[in-house]
């Protein structure tokens, strides 16, 4: 099987990132999470108090460094923002809140879909997002379209950050899932939307072995 691109694109907490990393796993692909590098910008821009300010935030932007940094004791890729790993700040609720907008700010994206078309130059990775199937890699020989039930969603992150120790609300968490949603089909640069060639994913009741067979049919006309 050569080499390929596959885009997985799809609503926030559908669990993008584990299904990405398991057939990047799978294929020895590299697994690129497009959502933590603007959740990295997000957090930089929280941490200098630029994060509302549009044209700030846009102007600091050459100082912005992301890279992933594989850890083989955890066995995962971390996010790195200027040399410092923050792949457990970024993903906090209050960065969350925030990081819809951000990616909303075209110098953001411009920039960040720059480095992620860098990063899949060669072919051979796995990369998860909101616009990779329409925008990054339009071109991608495999197009994937994730979903779920909206309160799935919740629980499924509810549990996550009780595994971590953070004291959440359910429906706070509910409301901020929604919330991204209406922001991530809404925004005027690229919204959240199917590409017309690909294939939907309602992983709503679906387990993670579930899902890998799923994927190995669909990689069969690649074989």
């Amino acid at each position: 099987m050569e080499k390929i691109i596959i885009a997985i694109d799809g609503y926030s907490s559908c669990g993008k990132s584990t299904f990405a990393k398991a057939v990047a796993a799978k294929l020895g692909y590299i697994f690129i999470d497009t959502g933590a590098m603007y959740r990295a910008v997000t957090l930089y821009g929280m941490r200098r108090g630029i994060a509302e300010d549009r044209e700030a935030l846009a102007a600091a932007l050459p100082e912005v460094r992301i890279e992933f940094r594989f850890d083989p004791q955890a066995g995962r890729s971390d996010v790195y923002l200027n040399g410092e790993c923050v792949e457990a700040e970024i993903r906090r609720i209050d960065v969350s809140e925030r990081v819809s907008k951000v990616s909303s700010i075209p110098e953001v994206r411009a920039k960040l879909v720059a480095m992620q078309q860098e990063m899949g130059r060669t072919k051979g990775i796995v990369m998860d997002g909101r616009d990779i199937g329409t925008v990054v890699f339009p071109e991608a020989e495999l197009k994937i379209f994730m979903t779920a039930d909206p309160h799935v969603r919740a629980e499924r992150r509810y549990n996550e950050l009780l595994a971590k120790g953070e004291e959440v609300s359910l429906a706070e968490i509910e409301r901020n899932i929604r919330e991204r949603d209406r922001q991530d089909e809404t925004r005027a640069v690229s919204p959240l939307r199917r590409a017309a060639d690909a294939v939907v994913l309602d992983n709503s009741r679906m387990t993670i072995p579930e899902q890998m067979d799923w994927i190995d049919n669909q990689l069969e006309r690649f074989r």
